[in-house]
């Protein structure tokens, strides 16, 4: 497979040497509010991207192992390090720490896999990507985060994939950044337009459709992906945007519903079941499902519809009464 996948292009805002929020993506989607139940502990999340900065202080402690499979650092595999920020931003979105300064991801108690599939440009081979999925898989990995793609449909991915899903993981892609605005246009990217996938578009801060997210019929929801602050390298943090930071919010969202559904159910969920958790926590903005799928991801959309719901009941007693 000499075709080439890369990361799906983003735009880079600005960098800071320092940060100290919540970021706003992450309250957006109501992530705080379930911390109370779960922080992700105990469930993995394989970042399949440019590799991480390892060292970053908002990182530590939740990540545990990868593999690098690019030719960056003579192609050494047990060297996973990111030289592109790319990879180090998503991470920071799912899972960086509470330590009272820098940013909090969105499960920041969720381990994190390392899984290098793109080198220092961002670009990789389709056989990095296929064999980082089967490494993710090996080491039991809950959720595969994939911020990345091309314009080709590649059978051996495809297939890699479904051996994922069949294993019970849950993949995660971003829609793709061709997007020109406009639903009755289609734009496709792969992985992300692969049915067994959840794939993500992005929204602004202000819950508008961002104009640069791909429309198609497999977009299953959006998350914020404008303007979003994370982790970057050499210990720093960065403002940016794409489908890319989209797609992190949701993996780091699934992290957490896991863990809640299976202390819920008391048992292991299939993926199919863990994706429809996944949409009951959807709320929609009025746009086509070409742009939003089921809607923006919204934790805390079970506990309002619950209250609404208790509110009635007691309404409809006392009426009785």
């Amino acid at each position: 497979m000499e075709k080439k996948v890369s990361v799906i292009p983003f735009r880079l805002i600005e960098q800071a040497e320092k940060a100290n929020e919540i970021p706003k993506g992450v309250e957006m989607i109501q992530a705080p509010k379930v911390w109370s139940q779960t922080k992700g502990k105990g469930i993995k999340v394989a970042i399949l991207d440019t590799g991480c900065d390892t060292s970053h202080p908002d990182l530590q402690g939740r990540i545990i192992g990868g593999r690098n499979f690019t030719d960056d650092d003579n192609g050494n595999p047990d060297l996973y390090e990111d030289y592109n920020g790319h990879g180090t931003h998503v991470a920071g979105t799912i899972a960086a720490i509470e330590n009272d300064s820098g940013v909090v991801g969105v499960a920041p108690e969720a381990e994190l896999l390392i899984v290098k599939v793109l080198d220092k440009d961002g670009s990789g081979q389709y056989d990095w990507v296929v064999n980082g999925i089967n490494y993710a898989v090996e080491q039991q990995a809950d959720i595969i985060s994939m911020s990345l793609g091309g314009p080709e449909d590649v059978p051996e991915l495809h297939e890699a994939i479904k051996r994922a899903v069949a294993s019970n993981v849950v993949v995660v892609c971003a829609a793709g950044n061709e997007g020109d605005g406009n639903d009755s246009t289609n734009e496709f990217g792969y992985p992300a337009f692969y049915n067994e996938v959840i794939s993500v578009g992005a929204v602004d801060l202000n819950r508008r459709s961002s104009e640069f997210s791909n429309s198609n019929n497999e977009i299953d929801l959006v998350a914020p992906g404008d303007n979003i602050l994370s982790t970057y390298l050499d210990g720093k943090y960065a403002t940016l945007s794409g489908t890319s930071m989209a797609t992190p919010h949701v993996s780091g969202a699934m992290a957490l519903i896991k863990a809640i559904a299976t202390a819920s159910f008391e048992r292991e969920l299939s993926v199919s079941e863990l994706y429809a958790q996944l949409i009951k926590r959807t709320v929609p903005l009025g746009n086509s499902p070409k742009l939003e799928g089921n809607g923006l991801v919204y934790l805390t959309v079970m506990d309002h519809l619950q209250q609404v719901f208790d509110k009635r009941f007691v309404a409809e007693v006392l009426s009785v009464g």
